[in-house]
């Protein structure tokens, strides 16, 4: 086992609150002018994220962040989620101090990894996604800043 791995696990350095939920849109002007209704706030400015194909807009609430994302390619994630299930709920994600040690903790632990190295995500935050099969159907991701 990691020694880093072991150190950080005593020291209770890993995931350490709900960041985010995803939720893909077909259409993220008006999907965004929905949630200001909702929440009764203004999101962030939109963000491209190229390693993702996708636009994201954000709306703070409390320490979490609600996050629209709309495809921005055929191929996109998010694209292909809504042409299999419509628009909704994408993924909820998991904050951590490292992402790196948290990846090999739950690749240890049994969960099937959708990706074992952390890509780029909004806000140039390192994130990791965990297959639905393994956590009761939910697309889990992992991030941290």
């Amino acid at each position: 086992m990691n020694i880093i791995y072991c150190f950080l696990r005593n020291n209770n350095l890993m995931i350490t609150r709900i960041s985010h939920l995803g939720i893909a849109v077909k259409d993220l002007k008006s999907a965004s002018e929905i949630y200001k209704k909702l929440l009764q706030s203004e999101p962030t400015k939109m963000e491209f994220v190229e390693e993702q194909k996708v636009n994201v807009v954000k709306f703070t609430l409390g320490e979490s962040t609600i996050e629209l994302l709309e495809g921005t390619s055929p191929d996109s994630p998010i694209t292909k989620f809504i042409e299999n299930r419509g628009e909704g709920i994408h993924h909820i994600a998991y904050e951590s101090d490292n992402i790196h040690t948290e990846l090999i903790r739950l690749d240890e632990s049994g969960f099937e990894l959708i990706n074992k190295e952390p890509k780029t995500g909004s806000d140039n935050m390192m994130i990791a996604f965990i297959k639905p099969k393994s956590i009761g159907g939910v697309l889990t991701e992992v991030c941290q800043h």
